[in-house]
């Protein structure tokens, strides 16, 4: 009878029966096993790590927060505003650098968290991915520097408080309430209800009108022939008045102010009238310090002037410049050319026919006088 296997067998073929085989599969189980746990270590420690630095990070943001609200001796953010010691804008950049940096804190842990993972896993592949980020570091260098010009400048724009939520900024590129700032973009909404989205690295100058103080300018134009004097007695009375209401003392900074006569024209003198008031209460005192001045001038008799004249801007405006234009001046007189001659040929004259001989003039034949 012939064996039931009459192969020899091949030499790559592994002998399960040797201890070493089995030596290699312990090795190789206990190697996963313990690359296994420095992944989960990994990930463990990252996660610690991260929720660390985020308690850290939100226990600052509550303590500036809360001590903003305590000097302030309110319980709600909203009421700073309304507060003499006001510090929302304190908690606004607070806040929005603290979810700046937990962003910071998450991207950076898990960059690192990957790479330890796998030079763990594959020791000799992060040499070879070294080089693969360089060359992906380069395209991104290229592609993406718009996005870190954006976010450079929104760290900056948010750390140096140049904007906050609920200031009335002008970006040049829009114009108006802030509702949301972030790293790379901010987003504004302007008087139409229209919601900006402007890129940060894009913004160049900003003009915010929420900071600080205010000042109300109103220029009064009059008639030329009324008295300066009184009608300026009158505006500052009219202002003093209003600085001194109840409903408006509180936004008023300053006693208001008359500059004096700021233009004079043929149709109109300009008399401004100035005053300081909180940034965010500029527009509603200007409305009712126009509507009260309106009813002094009405009581005082003084006509207000027609004022017909157009300005004209831009292109326009530059030719009403003095010097842009050359000078008027009268036309030159020019002496008239004479007409050119025509040659007509001359008639000859007709001479009356002259009687006949023997006959008295005034005469008939016949002898009939």
């Amino acid at each position: 009878m012939l064996p039931f296997d009459t192969t020899t067998p091949t030499a790559d073929a592994p002998d399960i029966t040797t201890p070493e085989f089995w030596t290699g599969v312990g090795s190789f189980f206990v190697l996963a096993g313990w690359n296994l746990l420095a992944v989960i270590g990994i990930i463990v420690g990252a996660l610690v790590v991260t929720w660390i630095l985020r308690l850290v990070i939100h226990r600052v943001v509550n303590r500036i927060v809360n001590g903003a609200k305590n000097k302030a001796n309110v319980d709600d953010t909203q009421a700073l505003e309304r507060s003499p010691l006001a510090s929302v804008r304190l908690v606004q950049r607070t806040r929005t650098l603290g979810s700046i940096l937990s962003n910071i804190v998450n991207v950076t842990i898990v960059i690192v968290a990957l790479l330890l993972i796998l030079n763990v896993l594959a020791p000799t592949a992060l040499g070879s991915l070294t080089l693969l980020t360089a060359a992906i570091g380069a395209g991104l260098g290229f592609g993406a520097q718009n996005i870190v010009k954006d976010v450079l400048n929104g760290i900056f724009i948010v750390a140096e408080d140049q904007v906050g939520i609920g200031d009335v900024v002008d970006l040049g590129l829009a114009t108006g309430i802030v509702e949301y700032v972030s790293v790379r973009v901010t987003h504004v909404r302007d008087v139409n209800g229209t919601l900006w989205y402007v890129r940060n690295g894009e913004i160049t100058r900003i003009g915010n009108l929420s900071q600080g103080w205010s000042r109300v300018i109103l220029d009064l134009s009059v008639a030329t022939d009324s008295d300066i004097d009184e009608v300026e007695k009158a505006m500052l009375d009219t202002a003093k008045a209003l600085a001194k209401d109840p409903k408006w003392r509180t936004r008023i900074l300053e006693q208001p102010e008359v500059w004096g006569l700021e233009s004079i024209s043929g149709d109109a003198l300009v008399i401004r009238l100035v005053m300081k008031t909180r940034a965010n209460a500029k527009d509603d005192v200007a409305r009712e310090l126009r509507m009260r001045l309106k009813h002094t001038i009405d009581e005082m008799g003084i006509t207000l002037p027609a004022l017909t004249a157009v300005m004209p801007t831009g292109i326009e405006g530059a030719q009403r410049v003095r010097g842009a234009n050359p000078p008027k001046t009268k036309p030159t007189p020019v002496a008239a050319t004479p007409e050119r001659p025509v040659w007509k040929p001359k008639r000859p004259t007709k001479k009356p026919a002259s009687p006949p001989s023997g006959e008295e003039p005034g005469t008939t034949p016949g002898g009939t006088p």
